[in-house]
């Protein structure tokens, strides 16, 4: 008997460390679809985060400067526009908007200006706030501008929102290392979330692949 429990025992233990990083991601995007820093903060290694970030970017940038440059003199201002771009850019993406936007399909694009979504809710007290403002003003009977069409373009820098939710697999790359990779459709660009481990059954996302 005791040796049966001390299997079973072996056996959820091995079970349980075998689903840790599955479970990790789960709460993780969970928290970060929330926007619950202090829960984020607890799945994301953000030192390493901006670290690979910073790498990722500039590797993207400089891909895209090969094969637009050619001898042409305008690659040297892109160069130096894409110095000025990573900065910002990661400033933005390492944090829980940024993690957010990562586990939902939307990683940075390399723009100039471009930032992570708002929260849902964020959108819509905004939403909700315009419509209280023009339902007042209305009330009041002064004269105000006519509503924004809906074929109104939105500001350069808002990011993309994906047509659909990407798709995603999810996988153990050694016995440290766990990838999520995202893609939304056949022949689309893809990338990944990279978690690694911490101690035996802890992980934290630390890292991203952006392939271009």
């Amino acid at each position: 008997m005791a040796i049966t429990l001390v299997v079973l025992a072996i056996v959820a233990t091995l079970a349980f460390a075998y689903a840790s990083p599955y479970i990790a991601l789960e709460r993780l995007k969970r928290a970060a679809d929330a926007r619950d820093a202090q829960t984020v903060n607890q799945y994301v290694d953000f030192p390493a985060l901006r670290d690979s970030l910073k790498q990722q970017l500039v590797g993207l940038l400089e891909r895209r400067l090969e094969g637009s440059g050619h001898g042409n003199p305008l690659a040297a201002i892109g160069a130096m526009i894409g110095v000025a771009v990573i900065g910002p850019l990661v400033d933005a993406y390492a944090t829980p908007d940024g993690v957010a936007a990562l586990l939902n399909g939307i990683p940075p694009r390399g723009e100039p200006g471009e930032r992570p979504p708002a929260p849902p809710d964020a959108n819509s007290d905004a939403g909700n706030g315009g419509n209280a403002a023009n339902t007042n003003a209305n009330n009041s009977g002064a004269d105000t501008p006519s509503p924004a069409q809906p074929n109104a373009q939105a500001p350069a820098n808002a990011p993309a929102t994906p047509p659909q939710p990407p798709q995603t697999t999810a996988g153990y790359r050694g016995i440290n290392e766990f990838v999520v990779t995202y893609r939304h459709g056949v022949g689309d660009t893809r990338y990944a979330a990279i978690l690694r481990r911490e101690g035996v059954f802890s992980w934290k996302l630390a890292a991203v692949d952006l392939a271009d």
